[in-house]
């Protein structure tokens, strides 16, 4: 598992807001610390691509580039849009190919 320290503050910025969420925000933030120890923490490459719709997931794409990781596992549909030019999948089709 790559995260980046931007992704990390996203979690604890969202979580919390989504409505399934059954988790108080110190859970969410103590839950993203503990990421720091077990996963790879890398620094966003500095490449954008123009044809990402939210700029602000710029960040997350960079992740992605800098790790040189096998998929990006989100739900975003901004991100999942670039799905044909990154390997982007859902979680369901993550979970699909390499679950249980």
């Amino acid at each position: 598992m790559v995260l980046s320290k931007y992704i990390l503050d996203e979690m604890v910025r969202v979580l919390p807001k989504l409505s399934h969420n059954k988790r108080s925000p110190a859970e969410v933030r103590g839950l993203a610390d503990s990421f720091l120890f077990t996963a790879e923490v890398v620094e966003p490459s500095g490449e954008a691509d123009t044809a990402l719709r939210d700029e602000a997931d710029q960040p997350v794409l960079g992740t992605l580039l800098a790790a040189k990781a096998d998929y990006l596992i989100t739900g975003d549909k901004d991100l999942l849009a670039l799905a044909g030019k990154y390997p982007i999948v859902t979680p369901a089709a993550f979970w699909k190919r390499h679950g249980g």
